[in-house]
């Protein structure tokens, strides 16, 4: 028997206006509980909602970066339902015409290109956040009320949970691309919910979708959709069907688990908001904002390869990040060798941004100091392991290249009456390394090549070196 899954993605990320979407408290993560608060986003009587027109303006730059056709004329809608952070009794999000409707993006597979399509983007506004403490209470922040979204909805494209990781991630560096969110999953920015199901290929049999609430992390996310499409799949082969139901990931157990029931649309009872206007949209304003776009992600990974002659792989891994494609250009613009630049990057870059669990822009290395440092290395005035230790002391002081081998006394050895004097030092004590050598064992000749560069502290030509002890072996030996 086979089986495909089916999944689709409700993205929301908060957007990056300095104000919220219907009054002018600030948009500011964090600060005092009930803080950032107003008779508007508290919903209070007679309150009445102003939309703030810099959150339809990012909601338009998300529409044209993935491809969707732009409504000008749309509305808000309310969205009734209960519940306790939702001040009013009702969200107001937009239903029948949202701001951007059908459009899509691209990802790479294995197999080649794959078309992610997308049914909707649309503007809403966020609820207020709830705490349970251990012993049993809630305690309700209104800060987070207010707060402008954009809810990106795909069409049930992928198939597989690597496929939608992969349409996170594109989505993720797309938004931060375009500076309409700063997609913080950690601050809540971006949470994703998923709606996944299962198909017996060869009876059409399908299981009913689960929705998976409020996913926060990528990780979290695949190995939620891998515990259900595992579940859906267990629950064909017992002749049976799922609920249609709302689940959460609970990280602790790696599982999912049940919240209720899944509701329809007609549940949420949505009928236009008589406090807000109609919102007609200037196509000459749309045509400015687009002009206004910046290079998106799959564009500049294009011109890496073409305009660098990095590999595809190379391109996708500078681009990802627009802050590391940025350091990358401005590295290369100091020292004109783009796949040297990009293996530093790519190597020890990353590693220690990773070991760090940093990104490039919150470190103390600059595109000055990376350029200086390999300039240093590509001159043999340091070999590439000294070079490391110094890109390490970058980022833990924030010291030039240049002052730290200085400072350390560590410019390379490459005199030949240094270096030979060490090599035969080294072969005199070590005899039996040049019998194995000698008698095919290889790696006899990097241990040696080791002792050379132990005894100098680093600071010998590792090459020079290496190219000495074969000759001395030749000549001596």
């Amino acid at each position: 028997m086979g089986y495909k899954t089916v999944i689709g993605l409700e993205i929301h990320a908060e957007l990056s206006t300095e104000t919220k979407m219907f009054c002018s408290c600030t948009n500011a993560f964090g600060g005092e509980a009930n803080t950032h608060c107003c008779p508007v986003c508290m919903g209070l009587p007679g309150a009445l909602p102003v939309l703030n027109k810099k959150a339809v303006e990012y909601a338009i730059k998300a529409g044209i970066a993935f491809n969707t056709k732009i409504n000008t004329k749309t509305r808000m809608d309310r969205k009734n339902y209960f519940y306790a952070d939702l001040v009013k009794g009702y969200q107001i999000s937009q239903d029948t015409i949202p701001l951007c409707g059908e459009g899509y993006t691209e990802i790479e597979i294995e197999e080649g290109t794959k078309r992610v399509n997308l049914q909707r983007i649309h503007i809403e506004e966020d609820t207020g956040k709830l705490t349970h403490t251990m012993d049993g209470d809630t305690l309700i922040d209104y800060n987070r009320a207010g707060v402008p979204l954009i809810e990106i909805v795909t069409k049930p494209d992928m198939n597989t949970p690597e496929e939608a990781r992969l349409f996170l991630e594109k989505l993720r560096a797309t938004l931060k691309y375009i500076e309409v969110s700063d997609v913080k999953m950690e601050e809540g920015s971006l949470r994703c919910d998923v709606n996944i199901n299962v198909v017996d290929t060869e009876t059409g049999l399908k299981t009913n979708i689960t929705e998976i609430k409020n996913l926060n992390s990528f990780r979290g996310a695949v190995k939620a959709m891998e515990y259900e499409e595992k579940r859906h799949i267990d629950t064909l082969k017992q002749g049976q069907n799922t609920l249609k139901e709302t689940r959460r990931w609970d990280e602790v157990k790696g599982e999912t688990i049940s919240m209720r029931e899944k509701g329809d649309t007609a549940d949420y009872r949505f009928a236009a908001d008589g406090d807000l206007a109609a919102i007609e949209i200037p196509e000459e304003w749309v045509n400015e904002i687009r002009n206004s776009m910046p290079e998106l992600p799959h564009h500049k990974k294009e011109r890496f390869v073409k305009e660098y002659a990095l590999s595809e792989y190379d391109a996708g891994v500078l681009t990802a990040s627009k802050a590391l494609a940025m350091f990358f250009e401005d590295t290369v613009k100091l020292l004109d060798d783009p796949k040297l630049v990009s293996n530093w990057v790519m190597g020890d870059v990353l590693r220690r941004l990773k070991d760090d669990d940093v990104e490039i822009e919150d470190t103390k290395l600059s595109p000055k100091d990376l350029s200086q440092l390999i300039a240093l290395v590509k001159s043999e005035k340091i070999n590439n392991n000294t070079g490391k230790k110094v890109l390490k002391e970058i980022f833990d002081t924030g010291k030039d290249p240049e002052t730290i081998v200085k400072e350390k006394g560590l410019i390379q050895i490459s005199d030949e009456s240094q270096v030979r004097e060490i090599v035969e030092k080294v072969l005199e004590d070590n005899k039996q390394s040049i019998e194995d050598y000698k008698s095919g064992k290889d790696r006899a000749l990097g241990f040696l090549v080791g002792q050379v560069m132990k005894i100098s502290r680093g600071k010998a030509n590792p090459q020079l070196a290496n190219k000495m002890i074969l000759d001395i072996i030749k000549e001596k030996y």
